[in-house]
C-alpha cells in the first residue's frame, strides 16, 4: 500500500471552514504537526476506515466524513481539526499522489495517540458472499461499533418491499448505508431498524464502506425484493462510476 503521510498539504485558503481566524491558525498548526514527522510510525490503531475509491477519488467522501465525525477514538470524538485535515488530505493526496490503485481502497488509520495516516491499496472483492459469511462480517463490524460508535458494515434485508438495517435506532449509519437509505426514500420504500440479525427476513445483503452493496448469494427471497437490492447495488455503482 502507498502511504500518503509524507505528502505536504497545500495552505487552506477558505476561511469559511472555520469560525474565526484563530480557529484557522490552529488548524494550520495542526496540519503542520501532522506533516512534520519525517519517520512516522503509528502506535496501536484505535480506528481504521476503509473507503472505496473511483478514478483517484472517494465518491462518497462527504458521507464518510460525516460518519467519521460521529466515531470515537479512546472514547472521545475526533476534533474538528482532525476531520478537516482528513477531508483536505484525502482530496489532495489522492489527486496528486503517485500510485496505481486508482479504483482501489483508501484506508485511514488513527492510532491511540490521535496520530493519523492514510494508505491506498488495490480493491479485493469478498471471496465468500454467502449469508453466513455476511452475517459474520456484520457481527465483527458490530463489535467495532461498540467501541467507536459507527459500524463500517451493516447487515440489511428487503422483505415485502421494506428495507431493514441491523442497527440501534439512535446510531449514526456509515456513509454507504446513508446512501442506501436515501435511495430507498426516493422510491418510497419504508426503512426500519432491527436489533438482531435473526429478525431479518427476505433478500439479505451487506452494506459496506469498502465493498458497497453485497447481496447474499444463497438468500431465499422474493423476486421483487431481490430486484430492490439490485436497485440499491446499481445506484451505488452508478455513483461510484461518475467521473
Amino acid at each position: 500500500m502507498t502511504n500518503t503521510k509524507g505528502m505536504t498539504m497545500p495552505q487552506i485558503d477558505d476561511a469559511e471552514l472555520f469560525g474565526n481566524a484563530e480557529d484557522q491558525r490552529a488548524y494550520e498548526d495542526f496540519c503542520a504537526n501532522q506533516e512534520a514527522v519525517e519517520k512516522f510510525t503509528l502506535d496501536k490503531p484505535a480506528l481504521i476506515c476503509r473507503w472505496r475509491m473511483s478514478n483517484k477519488k472517494v465518491p462518497m467522501l462527504n458521507r464518510h466524513i460525516r460518519a467519521l465525525s460521529e466515531r470515537l477514538v479512546q472514547g472521545e470524538p475526533l476534533t474538528h481539526n482532525m476531520l478537516s485535515w482528513a477531508k483536505q488530505h484525502v482530496e489532495w493526496s489522492l489527486a496528486e499522489g503517485d500510485y496505481t490503485a486508482h479504483d482501489g481502497v483508501l484506508m485511514l488509520v488513527i492510532d491511540v495517540n490521535g496520530n493519523a495516516a492514510m494508505t491506498v491499496g488495490e480493491y479485493e472483492p469478498l471471496a465468500d458472499t454467502s449469508a453466513k459469511a455476511l452475517r459474520a462480517r456484520s457481527a465483527e463490524a458490530r463489535s467495532e461499533a461498540d467501541e467507536t460508535g459507527v459500524a463500517p458494515e451493516l447487515l440489511a434485508a428487503v422483505n415485502n418491499g421494506e428495507l431493514a438495517f441491523v442497527a440501534p435506532a439512535d446510531e449514526c449509519l456509515c456513509g454507504t448505508a446513508t446512501l442506501i437509505e436515501q435511495l430507498a426514500q426516493t422510491k418510497g420504500i419504508p426503512v426500519t431498524r432491527v436489533d438482531i440479525p435473526a429478525q431479518l427476513k427476505g433478500a439479505l445483503f451487506l452494506v459496506s464502506d469498502e465493498h458497497g452493496v453485497v447481496p447474499a448469494t444463497d438468500a431465499d427471497a422474493a423476486e421483487s425484493d431481490a430486484a430492490t437490492v439490485a436497485f440499491f447495488a446499481d445506484g451505488y455503482e452508478k455513483l461510484r462510476a461518475r467521473r
